[in-house]
């Protein structure tokens, strides 16, 4: 735990010298996110939004941009600059695992976009949209477990991603991807349950709802406890991924002759 402290402190006071360059991105996201949200204001004056309501739909989409940036990655935990440079070399005969560390890089990171990008956004759209504020203990602290294994899922999956370079040497694409799938299966434009029933069934099979579907209707009181046992067993199975892809590493750098 103790290395994963250092490592998360490193990245997090890193990110700090960027704290401009980090602001207009915030403001970035702001404006994105009051467009999204306008857009179904919008939609909500003709029609009803089915399970959400006009107010209920406002404050599905805002929340999700709320927690876009606590499941947003570095491309692939920065490994395939790594491998580029053959730094990927000491990492890997470094006392602490490969995955954990790059993890414990990337905590810094997600912890920094928490503080500066996700909270400034939460407090605003609270007072400017009305996002409600649940009362309930139990509420956010199943809200927080999904937000936390939402943002686990993020590293383990762009973690699978960067290892990838060492066969590619370009995993870019890999990363766009990803994201691109993200926005639509993960519930982030619109509610999973709105989709058609093909759409549906890929996206529930994907690990794509636990970035936003779930840890959102949880934190509106709309998912059941139970929700979070999807997220728990993608965590276990991407963990047991990242695990294996690091020793399918180890073997191909000694292939290399690294």
């Amino acid at each position: 735990m103790t290395v994963l402290w250092v490592l998360a402190r490193s990245a997090y006071e890193s990110r700090l010298q960027y704290t401009a360059s980090h602001a207009v991105r915030t403001v970035a996201s702001i404006i994105f996110g009051m467009i999204y949200i306008s857009i179904w204001q919008g939609i909500g004056e003709q029609h009803e939004l089915e399970g959400y309501g006009r107010d209920g739909m406002v404050a599905y989409m805002a929340f999700n941009q709320v927690i876009l940036w606590m499941t947003f990655t570095s491309h692939g935990l920065g490994l395939e600059d790594r491998v580029r440079t053959g730094q990927i070399a000491t990492d890997l005969i470094r006392p602490v695992h490969l995955f954990t560390f790059s993890a414990g890089r990337e905590a810094g990171s997600t912890a920094y976009n928490v503080l500066f990008t996700a909270l400034p956004l939460y407090i605003l759209y609270a007072l400017i949209f009305g996002l409600p504020v649940p009362t309930d203990p139990a509420v956010w602290l199943r809200t927080l477990v999904a937000l936390f294994m939402a943002a686990y899922t993020g590293i383990c999956i762009s973690y699978c991603i960067g290892v990838t370079a060492l066969w590619t040497m370009e995993s870019r694409w890999f990363s766009l991807l990803n994201y691109s799938l993200s926005f639509v299966l993960s519930g982030f434009l619109m509610p999973i349950a709105w989709m058609p029933g093909w759409l549906q069934t890929i996206s529930r099979l994907s690990p794509y709802p636990v970035f936003n579907d779930i840890p959102t209707r949880t934190y509106l009181g709309l998912a059941a406890p139970a929700a979070l046992v999807a997220p728990l067993v993608w965590c276990a199975l991407l963990s047991l991924a990242c695990v294996a892809a690091t020793s399918a590493v180890r073997r191909k750098v000694e292939v290399q002759g690294g």
